[in-house]
């Protein structure tokens, strides 16, 4: 089911807003950043991510209700703000209006209030929707904001695809207060849509240097998904499997038949959709999962199918699939429902791709800022 999760020594510390999980907290870990103070509205990832870090730097409550003054000083803020209103699969209400991705503004007053305290470094991660939002103007009010505050911004696109087999492309907005600079626009990570703000003359940004970014992956699923026993009653009976196989167009029953007709035993994952009023199952060609949601999202779960050696077997994913496509194998689960893990892990943030934004765009900029404090303290 994938590795355990492994830390570097801590440097660094942070603050992690809207933490859900705590996805962003082991990405942190991982770049050698420990998080000293954690804060979520939602009581269900409330109790997840105690049963993960405990609940000593957990802070259960609305971020708009938070007293700057209690938040500890930090090296980093990340905050994985909501996502509702700026996805596609919500009403795209925006940054402003939308009254859940308007808690942005609430991450925004914590750190203002925190006045010479606030963390060298700031980290928004949201949907790639944000940078489309209201024409882009959502997009320039979190720059804007950023700027305010005293921070440079660079921005990226990168895809948990990367690193896991799930595509999962989201954006990072990440601020600097003593931004290193020197790195080249690569459209890559930075495509037209985030790239404008470095020529935009009203706006503070900086280009971060970073090392080649891996490759997107083209399989995995298959040695990743769970293996389950022939008697397991997850598996579809086989009324709900022939209703599945009958919905299949012509296209994607081809590929059922030779999938299933193969000598490998693989899994390929499917996503129930509705064309010409009829509902209909999809399976992906790829060895890739589709990108988690949750049912609040208003996307349907994700099935996955076992075909091979003439045998085929559907089942919905498992909570445990979710917690590795996101990174996450080491996490404790056994004691939640399957419906509080997909809850929990359908909107989070995938753990390498944290590790490797803080520790390429960030850590960089907190060591050079720590060295001139150093030789500061010396002169």
């Amino acid at each position: 089911m994938g590795q355990m999760l492994e830390f570097a020594p801590p440097r660094y510390s942070a603050l992690e807003f809207f933490s859900g999980i705590g996805c962003a907290r082991a990405g942190m870990a991982k770049a050698g950043v420990r998080t000293v103070w954690a804060n979520d509205i939602d009581k269900t990832k409330c109790e997840l991510y105690r049963a993960q870090w405990g609940g000593d730097d957990l802070l259960c409550e609305d971020v708009f209700d938070v007293d700057p003054s209690t938040v500890p000083a930090a090296d980093v803020a990340w905050a994985s703000s909501p996502c509702t209103d700026l996805s596609l699969a919500g009403k795209r209400e925006g940054l402003v209006a939308g009254p859940e991705s308007s808690a942005f503004f609430g991450f925004v007053r914590v750190i203002e209030g925190m006045g010479t305290r606030r963390p060298s470094a700031l980290i928004l991660e949201n949907v790639c929707g944000l940078a489309s939002s209201h024409d882009g103007d959502d997009f320039r009010t979190v720059v804007s904001e950023f700027n305010r505050l005293g921070y440079s911004v660079d921005a990226f696109e990168l895809d948990a695809r990367r690193w896991l087999p799930q595509s999962r492309p989201r954006m990072f907005v990440v601020g600097l207060l003593n931004p290193l600079g020197g790195g080249e626009l690569d459209s890559s990570l930075r495509p037209d849509k985030l790239s404008w703000i470095h020529s935009d003359p009203t706006l503070v940004t900086h280009v971060s240097e970073l090392p080649e970014v891996p490759e997107l992956r083209s399989g995995g699923f298959t040695a990743l998904s769970e293996k389950l026993g022939d008697d397991d009653r997850r598996w579809w009976d086989e009324e709900r499997t022939d209703a599945f196989v009958a919905s299949l167009s012509a296209i994607q029953r081809k590929r059922f038949d030779r999938l299933k007709a193969g000598k490998a035993v693989v899994a390929r994952t499917a996503y129930r959709r509705t064309r010409g009023g009829k509902p209909t199952w999809e399976i992906r060609q790829d060895d890739i999962a589709g990108c988690l949601r949750t049912a609040r999202g208003g996307s349907s779960k994700q099935a996955v199918v076992v075909l091979g050696r003439g045998n085929a077997r559907v089942r919905w994913m498992t909570g445990r699939e979710y917690a590795a496509l996101q990174g996450a194998s080491g996490f404790e689960l056994a004691q939640f429902r399957e419906s509080q893990v997909m809850y929990a892990f359908g909107d989070a943030v995938a753990v390498p791709a944290v590790s490797w934004l803080v520790s390429t765009a960030v850590v960089p900029a907190l060591e050079a800022e720590r060295s001139e404090e150093q030789r500061y303290a010396v002169g």
